[in-house]
């Protein structure tokens, strides 16, 4: 069986540029057959709306809706938006994750309150309240995927509280996983993806340290790309996938197996 995903509705958060692992996704599903909503992080100037248009226009998405997770209102229209020309969901990708740049680089203890709720909120809960209004618009057998990374569970250099946001997010995938999935088969992955150069990324501190480490040592001797995480995703969206939830699988040319 080839992987397929005509004519299932996905929505795909956190797209930001061409370098999001979010596009990288975004891409993969839609040349799986796949029809498309994708948000965007709106700001006052609009800017970021129109370069997130103008980047996900061939992906002819049928849906394009601002989101700003920390705003609970604007996450209940999109899924109100999504009931009313969609009537059903297929697919959720989470890939929505922040914390400042002060709290990326030196002393994990010297994380401020503010930074840790911020960076938890956003990178580990958010998921928790997509799902919740996701739930009942949930086809049978449709997949949640969301994005960690090896930081979750092991002490990376400066990566501190996006770690600990990290491990969050791994453990609500279980939890969402065992709570989802007894009524319409609804299962919930992580993939933990190598190092990548993206907005995201560049704001931990030694990032490129991080990614010619993972260069020299992983098995495959190279890091990742966007498209690799994002055959993932689509493979874990799809009927392929159909015994898997709770899960997290590495997408990181083999690097989390090593001892050192």
């Amino acid at each position: 069986m080839l992987l397929d995903l005509t004519g299932k509705k996905i929505l795909v958060t956190g797209i930001a540029n061409n370098r999001s692992i979010a596009w990288g996704i975004a891409q993969q599903l839609k040349a799986a057959g796949a029809e498309l909503g994708i948000t965007y992080l709106p700001d006052d100037k609009g800017r970021f709306e129109a370069k997130v248009r103008e980047l996900t226009a061939p992906l002819e998405p049928s849906l394009f809706l601002p989101l700003n997770v920390q705003d609970a209102a604007q996450m209940e229209a999109v899924f109100s938006e999504i009931k009313s020309q969609w009537g059903v969901l297929d697919g959720l990708v989470h890939c929505l994750a922040f914390a400042g740049k002060e709290e990326l680089v030196g002393d994990y203890s010297a994380t401020t309150a503010e930074g840790f709720a911020r960076a938890l909120e956003i990178s580990a809960y958010s998921l928790a309240p997509l799902c919740r209004h996701a739930k009942p618009l949930f086809s049978e057998k449709a997949g949640v995927v969301t994005l960690t990374y090896l930081g979750a569970e092991r002490a990376i250099p400066n990566y501190n509280v996006m770690g600990v946001a990290k491990a969050a997010l791994e453990a609500s995938v279980r939890y969402l996983s065992a709570e989802l999935g007894p009524e319409k088969q609804v299962r919930v992955n992580a993939i933990s993806a190598g190092p990548i150069r993206t907005l995201a990324s560049s704001a931990i501190g030694g990032i490129l340290d991080m990614i010619h480490n993972v260069e020299e040592k992983a098995p495959l001797r190279r890091t990742v790309t966007q498209t690799e995480v994002g055959n993932t995703a689509a493979f874990l969206l799809s009927e392929l996938s159909s015994g898997i939830s709770g899960q997290t699988l590495y997408v990181d040319a083999g690097y989390c197996i090593n001892g050192m």
